[in-house]
């Protein structure tokens, strides 16, 4: 006998009911019909043959629409077209930023690079383009079918996607790579900035469900990690899965250890032999969202509600990690929809979704709320990266820059607006 759980149509059709409902109200005189519409998608059935008989295009500048992931390389910032591509900014200046080109990718979602080389996913599979010349973008590398079960149709095979999406300031949600028929609470990833040897890595925010550490390219999905060995940056090898359960969210690097953001927990990995992760612990919590920042001490973990943790609190997490075989919670701070989260000495900066930005001094981490130091209720925010020359911030409105020289006073550098805003 065989078990089939709920295939991405099914829920796409439990979707458009929920979505599609007319409430039929009796009179005395009249039958009165009241239909309410709501934001759906479409589900588009590909053979990944075309997909990749599709010559890659390196396109002049675009308009940024929906963005998804942020990730930045040396001088150049890297935005997230979820479904489309990859926008590439010369961001030598974080005042003015200068939209250089778009990669056309179908299916992409998540993005690292290393040495040179950009790791973008392609539906099921994870491509390796040379942006040594960033006006001279090449494909070097596909590997096949390495994301084979997130779209593959159960019964035949097929993949499935689904076309376009409205990400909403007020529910703050995006797609979200692993669940294509969803939309997602999040974006990109790791704050290691360069790996042993020869190798060098970029840096994104605490959203990631791509990261590079020790020469391996690892990726997260709902239910398992991908490792990759990359020694060879253009020519990456898929090594192993590995289960980790259900809803897993996040990967972050730290001190050749991965912590693993889930919906129900945070899963450490030792990473020491980097081709062979082994569990150390899981600090585990109630259903919610869950993103995750590290120091040598502590591990920031923000939970919240959201589209497949309804259940879930809004708070930060204060994790002792200094035994990673047994991390105990600290203290848990009441928040309003915490998102992302970026690190940095001694400061602390929180994406609070449509409620704004806020930052903390977090030297004493048992009174956190006591240092609050900014609440930037105009910031929609959705994640963060603290680089070595702006914090970047990516929310529904789109991407913009501070001077964080002065952790305490943010000073606007730069706004990268999306063409068209969805107003709610």
């Amino acid at each position: 006998m065989k078990t089939y759980f709920p295939s991405p149509f099914f829920r796409f059709m439990s979707l458009l009911l929920a979505g599609m409902m007319v409430l039929v109200l009796p009179s005395c005189h009249d039958e009165v019909t009241s239909t309410y519409t709501f934001k759906t998608v479409i589900p588009v059935y590909l053979e990944m043959s075309t997909i990749r008989a599709k010559d890659i295009v390196v396109a002049p500048p675009q308009e940024l629409e929906n963005p998804g992931k942020i990730y930045i390389y040396g001088d150049y910032l890297f935005v997230n077209e979820p479904q489309k591509g990859i926008h590439i900014l010369d961001n030598s200046n974080p005042a003015a930023p200068i939209n250089v080109n778009f990669i056309k990718i179908d299916g992409n979602v998540d993005l690292a690079i290393n040495s040179g080389i950009l790791y973008a996913d392609s539906y099921v599979d994870l491509l390796a383009f040379d942006i040594n010349d960033i006006r001279n973008v090449k494909l070097e590398n596909r590997v096949q079918d390495v994301f084979k079960h997130m779209y593959h149709h159960h019964d035949t095979g097929v993949i499935i996607t689904y076309k376009d999406t409205v990400m909403t300031a007020d529910s703050n949600q995006m797609w979200h790579w692993g669940r294509p028929w969803v939309m997602m609470d999040r974006v990109n990833l790791s704050a290691q900035s360069a790996s042993p040897g020869s190798q060098s890595y970029g840096q994104g925010g605490s959203m990631a469900r791509f990261t590079l550490m020790s020469g391996h390219l690892y990726a997260v999905d709902e239910y398992s990690l991908r490792v990759f060995d990359v020694a060879d940056a253009k020519l990456p090898k898929h090594l192993k899965n590995i289960d980790l359960g259900w809803g897993i969210e996040t990967i972050f690097p730290f001190q050749e250890k991965l912590f693993i953001g889930s919906n129900t927990g945070m899963h450490i990995y030792d990473a020491k032999i980097p081709s062979d992760p082994r569990e150390l612990a899981v600090y585990q919590h109630i259903l919610a969202c869950d993103p995750v920042v590290v120091n040598e001490k502590h591990a920031f973990v923000t939970l919240r509600k959201g589209v497949n943790c309804n259940n879930g609190v809004n708070e930060l997490h204060v994790v002792d990690i200094q035994n990673p075989r047994n991390p105990t919670l600290l203290k848990a701070y009441s928040m309003l929809h915490p998102h992302g989260l970026s690190l940095t000495g001694d400061f602390l900066y929180v994406a609070e979704g449509k409620h704004g930005l806020k930052s903390f001094d977090v030297k004493d981490v048992m009174a956190i709320d006591k240092h609050q130091l900014e609440f930037l209720q105009s910031m929609k925010s959705v994640d963060i990266i603290a680089g070595p020359k702006s914090l970047i911030v990516i929310g529904p409105d789109g991407v913009c820059q501070f001077d964080y020289s002065t952790p305490s006073v943010l000073r606007p550098l730069s706004c990268i607006q999306v063409k068209n805003p969805v107003v709610v």
